[in-house]
């Protein structure tokens, strides 16, 4: 069955360290750039987000639940990148600061997970880590 339920449930599969991992990588992504949609930085994080989870639900159904998911993630490199050169002239509220600081940590990491997991896939280890 592959269906953005499938994956969630796979990921609902995962060791609880990592759903909590994934649920703080969704909320910053995906929830949170909502309460800022009078910014445009907030308006770009979430259509990243969603070319993110499009990528990832294609990877998912010719794949599997594999190691190869973090390439959804690629599109954060020019996100960070962007975010940091960004001039707000000071217009960003503290909050916002407060998230996109949040956000560069969260997804930096997420980053080196990511390329962790990708040098373990080209090296062989391609079975589906997590089975529905």
């Amino acid at each position: 069955m592959c269906s953005p339920f499938a994956f969630m449930a796979s990921i609902w599969r995962m060791p609880w360290y990592w759903r909590i991992w994934i649920v703080a990588l969704m909320v910053l992504n995906g929830v949170v750039p909502f309460l800022y949609l009078e910014f445009v930085e907030a308006k770009v994080v979430i259509s990243v987000f969603m070319l993110a989870a499009i990528t990832q639900m294609i990877i998912y159904y010719q794949k599997g639940f594999v190691r190869l998911l973090g390439i959804g993630h690629v599109y954060w490199f020019p996100l960070l990148v962007w975010l940091f050169m960004r001039n707000n002239d000071g217009q960003l509220t503290d909050d916002i600061i407060i998230w996109i600081s949040l956000l560069f940590f969260f997804n930096i990491v997420s980053l080196l997970i990511d390329m962790v997991d990708l040098i373990h896939y080209w090296r062989g280890e391609r079975s589906p880590t997590i089975l529905l």
